[in-house]
């Protein structure tokens, strides 16, 4: 990042461009919180960011010619490396029920103004290193840990109703408040990010990929709370809002809502987004599926229902295929290490490791949080203690690559059968007996009197 910003610094100076360009957004703000600085760059210019974009392309270290977009007066390219965005000063203003803003040329002050927060409005000059605060509130609330809109917050949002979303994330991200005026506004205007609705104002794909941002934070349980709070939750995710206020079984001590923001922020560090939402969504069922009798407060069900859900929420936002299926196998699953007891037999491992699969890890993952957040008191399965076992059971071979001894056509040719079917029933009932431990994977001759016996049985003792 610091040898682009040099590049530009370079390439600039002599020509008309210098003293007129000046680093914006994330580089000034990072650099006085002391942060390590993204590796991207912004750019904003009085002058014309399009003829800069050019002077730039002749540079040395430029890997390619810029992408311009004329109408916003934008650039983008890559410079040593790293991404740079070059801007022409620029006002806004939105139509009503338009993603498209006006655009026209301006100075830095109506271009600070028509930004997201005012810690995203200061400028330092590229070549000068003098911070600017045009709006006369970035540094302040930069000292102060507040996150605020450079002009009337209604007027911010409405001309880019997402930017409710990014001021949750900036203030999960730094530790910071929403002043109350900026969060009031989130609270009254929290359905113009509504995906329910005939003609959403914001794609599903803007608002998913925001919200994933807030998800992949170290304290996104925060943010999430944020969220649930000024009610933005109900506007693309009603079903988590369903959560709130759902009490449970003694097992535990906090409503469905809580209990899954107290797993949420006990995820490790380095979890995947799929994980994440996993446990943000295991158990979204709950609340559809909650009854009570004289055993108490029970969810049958909840799992399997709780996928669905998060398969329509997940479509709703426009997740790729094989992120919705992953997410939606560990919801329906997320009980199943739960549930393992120390008794079980090595065949039960054997079935738990085959239905798993390649998720087997992901699911201890959200298991260690749904469990870590449930009444100190209740007996839960013992974590480790399940893992040692599997490792014991599974060193023998790999359960979850278990596969019939016989193919389906030696099992067509050793029983007479057609395909179809009762071929794949032979093959099936092979790798139970895998499972079980009473047939060696690769016992071929084994697997041949297996399938004979079993064939005898189904046609009623009669030879195949």
């Amino acid at each position: 990042m610091s040898d682009a910003i040099a590049a530009v610094r370079d390439a600039t100076r002599g020509t008309p461009f210098e003293d007129h360009l000046f680093l914006v957004g994330g580089v000034p703000r990072d650099r006085l919180l002391g942060l390590p600085v993204a590796d991207d760059v912004d750019l904003v210019t009085d002058l014309d960011a399009l003829d800069l974009a050019q002077l730039l392309h002749r540079s040395p270290l430029s890997e390619h010619a810029p992408v311009v977009y004329p109408r916003f007066g934008t650039a983008r390219l890559t410079l040593a490396g790293c991404a740079v965005e070059l801007v022409t000063a620029r006002a806004e203003n939105y139509d009503a029920g338009s993603r498209k803003p006006n655009v026209r040329r301006a100075g830095l002050m109506a271009d600070a103004l028509r930004r997201d927060f005012t810690i995203n409005t200061l400028m330092e000059g590229l070549h000068s290193g003098e911070t600017l605060d045009l709006t006369g509130r970035g540094l302040a609330d930069l000292r102060a840990g507040e996150i605020r809109t450079p002009l009337e917050p209604r007027l911010t949002f409405y001309d880019d109703p997402l930017r409710m979303l990014r001021a949750v994330r900036f203030a999960v991200r730094f530790g910071f408040t929403i002043e109350p005026a900026t969060w009031q506004a989130m609270r009254e205007e929290w359905s113009r990010l509504d995906l329910l609705c005939d003609r959403p104002v914001v794609s599903a794909e803007r608002i998913r990929d925001e919200f994933c941002k807030t998800l992949m934070l170290p304290n996104a349980s925060r943010g999430l709370a944020l969220l649930m709070e000024c009610g933005l939750l109900a506007a693309f995710a009603p079903e988590l809002s369903a959560m709130v206020g759902v009490t449970q079984n003694s097992w535990h001590i906090h409503d469905v809502w809580s209990h899954t923001l107290a797993a949420l922020a006990v995820v490790a560090p380095d979890a995947d987004l799929d994980v994440r939402i996993a446990v943000l969504l295991h158990d979204v069922g709950k609340p559809p599926t909650r009854g009570s009798d004289e055993r108490g407060i029970h969810f049958y069900e909840h799992p399997t229902v709780g996928a669905d859900l998060a398969g329509r929420l997940l479509h709703r936002l426009r997740f790729s295929t094989h992120d919705t299926e992953r997410v939606t196998t560990l919801v329906k699953q997320h009980m199943r290490l739960g549930e393992a007891r120390p008794e079980w037999s090595d065949a039960a491992i054997r079935r738990l490791v085959r239905d798993t699969g390649d998720e087997l890890q992901s699911l201890f993952d959200v298991a260690a949080c749904d469990l870590a957040a449930m009444n100190p008191e209740a007996p839960v399965t013992d974590l480790r203690a399940l893992r040692a076992r599997i490792d014991e059971v599974n060193g023998q071979y790999n359960a979850a690559k278990v596969g019939s001894p016989l193919t389906g056509r030696e099992l067509m040719d050793l029983l007479g059968l057609p395909p179809g079917r009762d071929v794949g029933r032979a093959k099936a009932h092979l790798v139970e007996l895998v499972l079980d431990g009473s047939l060696a994977p690769d016992d071929t001759d084994g697997a041949r009197k297996a399938a004979v016996r079993w064939r005898r049985a189904e046609a009623g003792g009669e030879a195949p």
